[in-house]
């Protein structure tokens, strides 16, 4: 883990240096831009889990999101993405039937270099980026007696447009896929006499609409 912790801090250290490797022009070097957006965070998931079988259902999350954005130049951008949500975990399918594994709540800060296609009020944008994300406030359910899951680091695309309503004011829609995998240790000793691991894709889904604020 600590590896592929080195290896995302380097790959986001150089999209850093290529961003400002970039000429930035007098009149917009430097700006600061600031959105608030209500995000639905939707999970495309499955699962590897040893013994039991089966595969694994997470439950869709709406939640607010606050983002940072500054700009090298006109076009170039990076975007640090700020948000928690929760959700409910079941394993379905399995050898013992549909198992609820309660609910955790995810911290998954991402941080994508964009460029942005300028022009007019209409403003889209791309991006790719990586993703750490925290696992806590773990409910492990009625079934297991613990459960635990790994810190997760992985990468990041993004797609979207601001509209400008002024100088300063705008709207957002924008959509990222994040491929996000981790193991999670299920310790249902007391219900199944055994302690399961499974390999589980997340690779949620996420779409966002709201205001911005760019200085």
């Amino acid at each position: 883990m600590r590896k592929r912790i080195l290896v995302a801090v380097m790959a986001v250290m150089g999209l850093a240096n290529l961003a400002m490797a970039q000429d930035a022009p007098a009149d917009n070097g430097g700006k600061w831009q600031f959105r608030l957006r209500g995000i639905v965070v939707s999970p495309d998931e499955s699962a590897d889990i040893e013994a039991i079988g089966g595969d694994v259902d997470i439950s869709t999350s709406v939640v607010p999101e606050f983002d940072i954005t500054y700009f090298f130049d006109d076009n170039w951008s990076m975007e640090l993405i700020l948000a928690t949500t929760k959700h409910d975990v079941e394993a379905v399918g399995t050898d013992a039937g549909d198992i609820d594994l309660g609910s955790v709540w995810l911290l998954p800060p991402t941080l994508t270099g964009q460029y942005h296609f300028t022009g007019g009020n209409f403003v889209p944008y791309v991006g790719a980026g990586l993703n750490l994300t925290l696992f806590y406030g773990v409910d492990e359910g009625p079934t297991a007696d613990d459960i635990e899951y790994d810190t997760a680091v992985g990468f990041a695309l993004q797609g979207g447009f601001d509209y400008m309503l002024n100088d300063k004011w705008f709207l957002n829609f924008d959509v990222k896929k994040l491929f996000l995998n981790t193991t999670a240790t299920v310790d249902a000793t007391t219900a199944l006499g055994a302690t399961v691991d499974a390999d589980v894709d997340i690779n949620p889904w996420i779409f966002g609409f709201g205001v911005g604020l760019k200085l």
